[in-house]
Protein backbone atom coordinates (compact mmCIF):
# COMPACT_ATOMS: atom_id res chain seq x y z
CA UNK A 1 0.00 0.00 0.00
CA UNK A 2 2.74 2.84 0.98
CA UNK A 3 4.45 1.03 -2.58
CA UNK A 4 1.59 2.40 -4.07
CA UNK A 5 1.10 5.64 -2.38
CA UNK A 6 4.67 6.22 -2.98
CA UNK A 7 3.90 5.69 -7.03
CA UNK A 8 1.19 7.47 -7.30
CA UNK A 9 2.86 10.60 -5.65
CA UNK A 10 5.59 10.03 -7.85
CA UNK A 11 3.23 9.99 -10.86
CA UNK A 12 1.27 13.06 -9.94
CA UNK A 13 4.58 15.00 -9.24
CA UNK A 14 6.32 14.10 -12.04
CA UNK A 15 2.78 15.37 -13.83
CA UNK A 16 3.11 18.57 -12.12
CA UNK A 17 6.45 19.17 -13.28
CA UNK A 18 5.71 18.59 -16.64
CA UNK A 19 2.42 21.07 -16.44
CA UNK A 20 4.65 23.25 -15.18
CA UNK A 21 7.58 22.93 -17.80
CA UNK A 22 5.55 23.24 -20.01
CA UNK A 23 3.87 26.27 -19.11
CA UNK A 24 7.30 27.60 -18.46
CA UNK A 25 8.01 27.14 -22.00
CA UNK A 26 4.95 28.26 -23.34
CA UNK A 27 5.26 31.82 -21.27
CA UNK A 28 8.77 32.16 -22.70
CA UNK A 29 7.90 31.02 -26.56
CA UNK A 30 5.23 34.00 -26.18
CA UNK A 31 7.61 36.40 -24.58
CA UNK A 32 10.93 35.66 -26.55
CA UNK A 33 11.89 37.49 -29.41
CA UNK A 34 13.24 35.20 -31.93
CA UNK A 35 15.15 37.77 -33.03
CA UNK A 36 17.02 40.92 -31.36
CA UNK A 37 17.94 42.85 -34.28
CA UNK A 38 16.17 46.16 -35.25
CA UNK A 39 13.85 46.07 -38.14
CA UNK A 40 11.10 46.76 -39.60
CA UNK A 41 9.57 44.45 -41.46
CA UNK A 42 6.62 44.77 -44.11
CA UNK A 43 3.98 41.51 -43.60
CA UNK A 44 1.42 41.19 -45.69
CA UNK A 45 -2.09 39.34 -44.71
CA UNK A 46 -4.13 38.72 -47.73
CA UNK A 47 -7.99 39.34 -47.63
CA UNK A 48 -9.29 35.62 -46.82
CA UNK A 49 -6.27 34.58 -45.23
CA UNK A 50 -7.08 31.97 -41.64
CA UNK A 51 -5.33 31.84 -38.79
CA UNK A 52 -3.57 28.65 -39.42
CA UNK A 53 -2.41 30.32 -42.35
CA UNK A 54 -1.20 33.77 -40.92
CA UNK A 55 0.98 31.93 -38.12
CA UNK A 56 2.38 30.10 -40.97
CA UNK A 57 4.09 32.58 -42.72
CA UNK A 58 4.76 34.44 -39.76
CA UNK A 59 7.15 31.20 -38.96
CA UNK A 60 8.45 30.94 -42.73
CA UNK A 61 9.56 34.91 -41.79
CA UNK A 62 11.58 33.93 -38.65
CA UNK A 63 8.65 36.04 -36.32
CA UNK A 64 7.32 33.20 -34.31
CA UNK A 65 9.05 29.83 -33.29
CA UNK A 66 5.88 27.87 -32.89
CA UNK A 67 2.76 28.18 -34.74
CA UNK A 68 0.66 25.93 -32.61
CA UNK A 69 1.44 28.42 -29.29
CA UNK A 70 0.79 31.50 -31.48
CA UNK A 71 -2.40 29.91 -32.57
CA UNK A 72 -3.25 28.74 -29.31
CA UNK A 73 -2.76 32.26 -28.13
CA UNK A 74 -4.22 34.29 -30.66
CA UNK A 75 -7.68 32.08 -29.61
CA UNK A 76 -7.06 32.13 -26.16
CA UNK A 77 -6.92 36.39 -26.74
CA UNK A 78 -10.29 36.13 -29.03
CA UNK A 79 -8.19 37.16 -32.24
CA UNK A 80 -8.35 34.47 -34.53
CA UNK A 81 -10.93 36.68 -36.61
CA UNK A 82 -9.96 40.00 -35.89
CA UNK A 83 -6.06 40.19 -37.25
CA UNK A 84 -7.28 42.72 -40.57
CA UNK A 85 -5.55 42.13 -43.93
CA UNK A 86 -3.40 44.48 -45.69
CA UNK A 87 0.19 45.29 -45.27
CA UNK A 88 1.47 45.73 -41.84
CA UNK A 89 4.59 47.13 -41.04
CA UNK A 90 5.69 44.78 -37.52
CA UNK A 91 9.01 46.43 -35.40
CA UNK A 92 11.72 43.72 -34.46
CA UNK A 93 13.05 43.03 -31.66
CA UNK A 94 8.94 41.42 -30.66
CA UNK A 95 8.11 38.36 -28.83
CA UNK A 96 5.34 36.23 -30.52
CA UNK A 97 2.71 38.25 -27.91
CA UNK A 98 3.72 41.01 -28.81
CA UNK A 99 3.83 40.71 -33.00
CA UNK A 100 -0.38 39.36 -32.13
CA UNK A 101 -0.32 43.01 -30.25
CA UNK A 102 0.99 44.54 -33.11
CA UNK A 103 -1.35 42.88 -36.24
CA UNK A 104 -4.43 44.01 -33.94
CA UNK A 105 -3.23 47.61 -33.08
CA UNK A 106 -0.60 48.66 -35.58
CA UNK A 107 -1.83 50.64 -38.21
CA UNK A 108 -1.98 48.59 -41.80
CA UNK A 109 0.23 50.98 -44.41
CA UNK A 110 -2.26 52.76 -46.48
CA UNK A 111 -1.08 54.22 -49.89
CA UNK A 112 -1.61 57.73 -50.93
CA UNK A 113 -4.05 58.34 -53.87
CA UNK A 114 -4.60 62.27 -55.10
CA UNK A 115 -7.37 62.90 -58.11
CA UNK A 116 -6.90 66.26 -58.61
CA UNK A 117 -10.07 68.53 -60.04
CA UNK A 118 -10.87 68.36 -63.95
CA UNK A 119 -9.61 64.62 -64.84
CA UNK A 120 -11.13 62.64 -67.37
CA UNK A 121 -11.74 58.94 -66.75
CA UNK A 122 -8.55 57.62 -69.04
CA UNK A 123 -6.85 60.20 -66.82
CA UNK A 124 -8.13 59.39 -63.77
CA UNK A 125 -7.08 55.49 -64.52
CA UNK A 126 -3.54 56.76 -65.18
CA UNK A 127 -2.90 58.12 -62.18
CA UNK A 128 -4.48 55.29 -60.19
CA UNK A 129 -2.56 52.50 -61.76
CA UNK A 130 0.57 54.67 -59.89
CA UNK A 131 -0.36 53.22 -56.72
CA UNK A 132 -0.10 49.76 -57.96
CA UNK A 133 -3.18 48.81 -56.68
CA UNK A 134 -5.39 48.52 -59.87
CA UNK A 135 -4.16 48.70 -63.43
CA UNK A 136 -5.64 51.15 -65.61
CA UNK A 137 -7.47 49.02 -68.68
CA UNK A 138 -9.38 46.92 -65.75
CA UNK A 139 -10.02 50.85 -63.61
CA UNK A 140 -11.49 51.79 -67.29
CA UNK A 141 -13.52 48.45 -68.19
CA UNK A 142 -14.96 49.15 -64.90
CA UNK A 143 -15.95 52.58 -65.23
CA UNK A 144 -17.79 51.63 -68.48
CA UNK A 145 -19.38 48.26 -67.05
CA UNK A 146 -23.39 48.96 -67.06
CA UNK A 147 -23.63 46.27 -64.33
CA UNK A 148 -21.12 48.57 -61.84
CA UNK A 149 -22.98 51.94 -63.53
CA UNK A 150 -26.03 50.47 -62.24
CA UNK A 151 -25.19 48.75 -58.88
CA UNK A 152 -24.00 52.17 -58.11
CA UNK A 153 -26.72 54.40 -58.59
CA UNK A 154 -24.89 56.33 -61.44
CA UNK A 155 -27.82 58.26 -64.08
CA UNK A 156 -25.21 57.77 -66.92
CA UNK A 157 -23.79 55.74 -69.37
CA UNK A 158 -20.27 55.68 -67.96
CA UNK A 159 -18.57 56.97 -64.56
CA UNK A 160 -17.36 59.89 -66.46
CA UNK A 161 -17.90 62.76 -64.17
CA UNK A 162 -18.99 61.21 -60.35
CA UNK A 163 -14.92 59.40 -59.93
CA UNK A 164 -15.28 62.59 -57.49
CA UNK A 165 -11.57 64.55 -56.69
CA UNK A 166 -10.09 64.03 -53.42
CA UNK A 167 -7.37 62.29 -51.48
CA UNK A 168 -7.46 58.83 -50.91
CA UNK A 169 -5.88 56.62 -48.63
CA UNK A 170 -6.16 52.60 -49.09
CA UNK A 171 -4.57 49.53 -47.89
CA UNK A 172 -3.09 47.26 -50.36
CA UNK A 173 -5.75 44.42 -50.10
CA UNK A 174 -7.96 47.35 -51.79
CA UNK A 175 -9.61 46.14 -55.28
CA UNK A 176 -10.53 48.07 -58.32
CA UNK A 177 -14.16 48.37 -57.43
CA UNK A 178 -13.70 48.90 -54.01
CA UNK A 179 -11.81 52.41 -55.10
CA UNK A 180 -14.71 53.23 -57.59
CA UNK A 181 -16.89 52.08 -54.78
CA UNK A 182 -15.32 54.95 -52.67
CA UNK A 183 -14.79 57.47 -55.56
CA UNK A 184 -18.49 57.73 -56.14
CA UNK A 185 -19.80 57.44 -52.70
CA UNK A 186 -17.50 60.43 -52.01
CA UNK A 187 -19.01 61.90 -54.51
CA UNK A 188 -22.88 61.78 -53.07
CA UNK A 189 -21.39 62.41 -49.94
CA UNK A 190 -20.69 65.78 -51.49
CA UNK A 191 -23.89 66.14 -53.37
CA UNK A 192 -26.33 66.87 -50.56
CA UNK A 193 -30.18 66.71 -51.19
CA UNK A 194 -30.09 70.85 -50.95
CA UNK A 195 -27.98 70.82 -54.35
CA UNK A 196 -30.63 68.31 -55.40
CA UNK A 197 -33.36 70.07 -54.60
CA UNK A 198 -31.74 73.11 -56.28
CA UNK A 199 -30.94 71.32 -59.08
CA UNK A 200 -34.89 70.29 -59.63
CA UNK A 201 -35.87 74.13 -59.34
CA UNK A 202 -33.52 74.72 -62.29
CA UNK A 203 -35.08 71.90 -63.89
CA UNK A 204 -31.62 69.94 -64.44
CA UNK A 205 -31.07 66.28 -64.07
CA UNK A 206 -28.34 64.91 -61.52
CA UNK A 207 -26.24 63.91 -65.07
CA UNK A 208 -27.06 67.29 -66.46
CA UNK A 209 -25.51 69.39 -63.72
CA UNK A 210 -22.16 66.91 -63.74
CA UNK A 211 -22.09 67.88 -67.07
CA UNK A 212 -22.08 71.40 -66.88
CA UNK A 213 -19.95 71.89 -64.15
CA UNK A 214 -17.46 69.50 -66.01
CA UNK A 215 -17.48 72.04 -68.68
CA UNK A 216 -17.30 74.86 -65.91
CA UNK A 217 -13.96 72.94 -64.45
CA UNK A 218 -12.49 72.51 -67.35
CA UNK A 219 -12.75 76.11 -68.72
CA UNK A 220 -11.80 77.68 -65.43
CA UNK A 221 -8.41 78.23 -64.87
CA UNK A 222 -8.44 80.21 -61.68
CA UNK A 223 -11.03 78.98 -59.38
CA UNK A 224 -12.64 82.80 -58.87
CA UNK A 225 -14.24 82.60 -62.55
CA UNK A 226 -16.48 79.46 -62.01
CA UNK A 227 -19.86 80.89 -61.45
CA UNK A 228 -19.01 83.93 -64.22
CA UNK A 229 -18.25 81.02 -66.29
CA UNK A 230 -21.54 79.34 -65.40
CA UNK A 231 -23.68 82.19 -65.79
CA UNK A 232 -21.67 82.36 -69.69
CA UNK A 233 -23.30 78.79 -70.07
CA UNK A 234 -26.96 79.74 -68.36
CA UNK A 235 -27.40 82.45 -70.48
CA UNK A 236 -26.84 80.88 -73.79
CA UNK A 237 -28.52 77.56 -72.76
CA UNK A 238 -31.45 80.17 -72.04
CA UNK A 239 -31.32 81.90 -75.25
CA UNK A 240 -31.14 78.30 -76.86
CA UNK A 241 -27.64 79.33 -78.09
CA UNK A 242 -24.59 76.57 -78.80
CA UNK A 243 -22.40 76.59 -75.61
CA UNK A 244 -19.38 76.38 -78.15
CA UNK A 245 -17.35 74.81 -75.43
CA UNK A 246 -13.68 73.67 -76.47
CA UNK A 247 -13.16 71.68 -74.14
CA UNK A 248 -16.19 69.00 -75.15
CA UNK A 249 -15.14 69.05 -78.76
CA UNK A 250 -11.16 67.81 -77.24
CA UNK A 251 -12.76 65.01 -75.38
CA UNK A 252 -15.34 64.12 -78.00
CA UNK A 253 -12.69 63.83 -80.29
CA UNK A 254 -10.32 61.10 -80.41
CA UNK A 255 -8.54 62.01 -82.90
CA UNK A 256 -7.52 65.12 -80.89
CA UNK A 257 -3.79 66.38 -80.32
CA UNK A 258 -1.96 70.02 -80.53
CA UNK A 259 -4.50 73.26 -81.08
CA UNK A 260 -8.33 72.93 -82.28
CA UNK A 261 -8.31 73.15 -85.44
CA UNK A 262 -11.42 74.12 -87.81
CA UNK A 263 -11.87 70.88 -89.21
CA UNK A 264 -12.12 70.01 -85.20
CA UNK A 265 -15.14 72.06 -84.60
CA UNK A 266 -17.09 70.72 -87.81
CA UNK A 267 -16.59 66.79 -86.89
CA UNK A 268 -19.81 66.15 -85.92
CA UNK A 269 -20.18 63.57 -82.38
CA UNK A 270 -22.34 63.58 -79.23
CA UNK A 271 -20.05 66.00 -77.71
CA UNK A 272 -19.28 69.06 -79.93
CA UNK A 273 -21.19 71.64 -78.34
CA UNK A 274 -20.39 74.01 -81.93
CA UNK A 275 -22.46 71.89 -83.74
CA UNK A 276 -25.12 70.60 -81.54
CA UNK A 277 -27.43 72.74 -78.86
CA UNK A 278 -27.57 71.99 -75.77
CA UNK A 279 -25.64 70.29 -73.25
CA UNK A 280 -23.34 67.18 -74.42
CA UNK A 281 -23.91 63.69 -74.03
CA UNK A 282 -22.58 63.56 -70.37
CA UNK A 283 -19.43 64.86 -68.03
CA UNK A 284 -16.36 65.23 -69.93
CA UNK A 285 -14.14 65.45 -66.39
CA UNK A 286 -15.04 65.02 -62.78
CA UNK A 287 -15.29 68.32 -61.19
CA UNK A 288 -14.91 69.68 -57.66
CA UNK A 289 -17.12 70.38 -55.23
CA UNK A 290 -16.51 74.31 -56.50
CA UNK A 291 -17.72 73.27 -60.08
CA UNK A 292 -20.57 71.56 -59.12
CA UNK A 293 -21.65 75.01 -56.81
CA UNK A 294 -21.18 77.20 -60.14
CA UNK A 295 -23.17 75.00 -62.17
CA UNK A 296 -26.03 75.24 -59.38
CA UNK A 297 -25.26 79.11 -58.22
CA UNK A 298 -24.08 80.97 -61.57
CA UNK A 299 -23.04 84.22 -60.54
CA UNK A 300 -25.76 86.87 -62.05
CA UNK A 301 -24.96 88.45 -65.44
CA UNK A 302 -25.00 89.35 -68.97
CA UNK A 303 -22.60 87.83 -70.22
CA UNK A 304 -22.49 85.25 -73.16
CA UNK A 305 -19.00 85.05 -74.37
CA UNK A 306 -15.41 85.02 -72.85
CA UNK A 307 -12.02 84.13 -74.29
CA UNK A 308 -8.91 83.32 -72.64
CA UNK A 309 -6.16 86.40 -71.55
CA UNK A 310 -3.55 83.55 -71.92
CA UNK A 311 -3.02 84.13 -68.66
CA UNK A 312 -5.22 81.77 -67.06
CA UNK A 313 -8.15 84.24 -66.61
CA UNK A 314 -11.09 85.12 -69.33
CA UNK A 315 -12.68 87.99 -70.55
CA UNK A 316 -16.20 88.31 -70.66
CA UNK A 317 -18.42 90.06 -73.25
CA UNK A 318 -22.12 90.72 -73.86
CA UNK A 319 -22.24 90.78 -77.30
CA UNK A 320 -21.00 89.75 -80.42
CA UNK A 321 -18.74 92.54 -81.07
CA UNK A 322 -17.20 92.75 -78.27
CA UNK A 323 -16.34 89.56 -78.24
CA UNK A 324 -14.40 89.55 -81.72
CA UNK A 325 -12.81 91.87 -80.35
CA UNK A 326 -11.18 90.66 -77.42
CA UNK A 327 -10.66 87.58 -79.37
CA UNK A 328 -8.29 89.95 -81.85
CA UNK A 329 -7.02 91.25 -78.71
CA UNK A 330 -5.80 88.55 -76.83
CA UNK A 331 -5.77 85.80 -79.45
CA UNK A 332 -4.71 87.07 -82.57
CA UNK A 333 -2.80 89.89 -80.74
CA UNK A 334 -4.30 92.35 -83.14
Amino acid sequence: MKTGIKILLGVLFLAGLSVSVTGVWIWHTLHTPVTFENKEILFTIEPGQNLKQIASKLKSRDLIPNTLVFSAYARYQKAATRIPAGEHLLYTPASPARILDQLLNNRVKLYRLTIPEGLNMEETAAVVAKTGLCGADLFLALCRDPDVISDLDIPSHTLEGFLFPDTYFFPKTTTCRQMIQKMTDTFFAVYTSEWQKRADDLGFTLQEVVTLASMIEKEAGVASERPVIASVFHNRLKKGMRLESDPTVIYGDPEFEGRIRTRHLRRKTEYNTYRMHGLPKGPIASPGAKAIEAALFPAESDFLFFVSKNDKTHYFSKTLAEHNRAVRKYQLNQ
